[in-house]
């Protein structure tokens, strides 16, 4: 079964918008199927933005333009020098026009590309944020409504939601979700957003075009706290700038994008900048709900029922529990909650019979060995579990999305982020993207797009997860003041059953521990796909 994409947007946006009826909330075990541009030449030649003052060479053949490029200095390969300064002066945006059909209709849109700038308190900007925004034409922007999207990581751009969901351009894959031969192709995106918000796809700061004014600049945001401010003031920024401030507002953040969402919800809150609605795509926000460790057992009861889920795709459980899967997850998540987490909480004071039980229901449910439950002491961690319930076959299955399995190589046991899902969606949406904002976007530079941070800033971008005395972090309690603050706040939470990065059992526990009255929790809706963490890729 595939995810459906429209199916899935067109919830989140109906349910998050006033103007739209709402739909009673799906059961949350349901699974919900969800199933491109004509580009008009712009009339005049756009100005070139800035150019890096040390960017990485260009891979782009150069292009013809008045003003010759400059010649680049390299950055350092992983991990940038402390001394290394870029150009902080603010170009204008560069502006273009299109068309595409949606649903029967033609729409026509502005496309816009540039950066804004991050200033301190002392107005010394420093960084740029990239953003690409889509506004339609010939509606009222005071009542359209505009959704602030942004991918995760931290330390991702926003290419996957822009070129692989919302955008009206999108990146063509095979139709088993794999990536194609070289060269890689655009098509329209029938299923954009476009018809029903204007969108503003966000990239953060040493991510994408963004860059900080220095190193130290860079590591004022590069932390839980100082990405949701520096976020903040771009969302602030644009609708100062383009007269938005009495639009319908929408944040739409995927993985760590969704903590990243709950955190800005709460911190603009504050400066009276209120949202009608959230969408969290594979959700974490509270981040001992993922972290494994010999003192957290919270993780693995949580993740259990998507070990199941994959189990059963891989044809690792027995026939009767693959016969009703819905029925097994049930059953699953009932034991996951009562009897798996009463086991781990007595740890040693487990008794042998006890413990043989749990063992040999954890094994029927994982499609695991016994042998190797007992060796991870009734713990099995992603590690462990992508790395062997297809061991037999010398395969690995994915992080991201566990239907994918590629060779396991020797040695990457305890690789913690090793993912065949990666190497089958990386390189299409690199190349087209690269290709797609300066053809079709006409935005000209020779600054590299840094589709993730951490190849490029290496030790440097180290993430400030807030000190051990604040615990684990967690902006669920964000997320909480502002619903409570506006009662009109509407949050849908989008899962995928064979994601083992953000587990849909454990986002469910998050939402179900924000201690909120029946009022409340009635802004809150459910939507489960048969996917991984990349809702809008097909299956393999």
């Amino acid at each position: 079964m595939k995810s459906s994409l429209s199916l899935f947007l067109a919830l989140s946006l109906s349910f998050a918008t006033g103007g739209i009826a709402q739909q009673p909330n799906p059961p949350r075990s349901q699974v919900q199927k969800t199933t491109p541009a004509q580009t008009v030449t712009p009339q005049q030649k756009p100005e070139r933005p800035p150019t890096e003052t040390n960017p990485t060479p260009a891979t782009e053949p150069a292009e013809q333009h008045e003003t010759p490029r400059a010649n680049p200095t390299p950055e350092p390969a992983g991990g940038a020098s402390p001394d290394l300064h870029f150009d902080m002066a603010e170009a204008p945006p560069v502006v273009t026009h299109h068309q595409i059909h949606v649903a029967g209709k033609l729409l026509h849109y502005t496309a816009t590309a540039g950066r804004l700038p991050i200033k301190d308190q002392a107005g010394k900007t420093d960084a740029l944020m990239f953003y690409v925004a889509y506004a339609l034409e010939g509606v009222d922007s005071a009542t359209r409504p505009l959704t602030f999207a942004f991918n995760g990581g931290p330390g991702s751009a926003s290419i996957w939601l822009h070129m692989g969901a919302l955008g009206p351009r999108k990146v063509v894959l095979q139709k088993n979700g794999f990536m194609p031969a070289a060269p890689y192709r655009l098509e329209d995106n029938a299923e954009t957003l476009l018809d029903k918000t204007d969108l503003v796809l966000v990239d953060a700061i040493g991510t994408g075009f963004s860059r900080p004014a220095n190193m130290a600049a860079g590591k004022k945001y590069w932390g839980v706290k100082g990405d949701i401010q520096s976020f903040g003031e771009f969302i602030r920024l644009y609708i100062t700038r383009n007269e938005r401030w009495s639009s319908p507002l929408y944040l739409l953040g995927e993985s760590y994008g969704t903590t990243r969402s709950a955190g800005i919800s709460g911190y603009l809150a504050d400066q009276g900048i209120s949202f009608n609605g959230i969408v969290l795509l594979s959700t974490v926000l509270a981040f001992q709900t993922l972290e494994f460790s010999r003192t957290n057992d919270e993780p693995y009861s949580l993740i259990l029922p998507t070990y199941t889920m994959i189990a059963a795709y891989h044809h690792k459980l027995a026939p009767e529990l693959s016969q009703n899967l819905e029925k097994t997850r049930s059953e699953v998540e009932q034991w996951a909650t009562n009897e798996y987490t009463k086991a781990l909480a007595k740890g040693d004071a487990l008794s042998p019979q006890e413990r043989q039980s749990v063992i040999d229901t954890l094994s029927r449910y994982t499609g695991l060995s016994k042998e190797i439950i007992d060796q991870y002491n009734l713990r099995v961690d992603v590690q462990g579990f992508t790395h062997y319930l297809l061991a037999d076959q010398k395969l690995r299955v994915g992080r991201l999305d566990g239907r994918y399995s590629g060779p396991d190589p020797e040695g990457f046991t305890e690789t913690r982020f090793y993912d065949p899902t990666s190497s089958e969606t990386g390189p299409p949406f690199t190349s087209v993207f690269n290709d797609y904002v300066r053809r079709e976007l006409n935005y000209k530079t020779d600054m590299p797009y840094y589709t993730t941070a951490y190849t490029v800033w290496g030790p440097s971008m180290k993430w400030d997860w807030g000190s051990p005395e604040e615990g684990y972090p967690d902006t669920a309690i964000a997320l909480r003041e502002a619903m409570v603050k506006n009662r009109y706040l509407k949050v849908r939470v989008l899962e995928g059953y064979y994601d083992l990065a953000t587990p849909y059992f454990a986002a469910n526990y998050t939402m179900d521990h924000m201690d909120l009255t029946s009022t409340f929790r009635n802004n809150i809706s459910y939507g489960t796909f048969d996917s991984g963490h990349m809702v809008y890729l097909d299956a393999p």
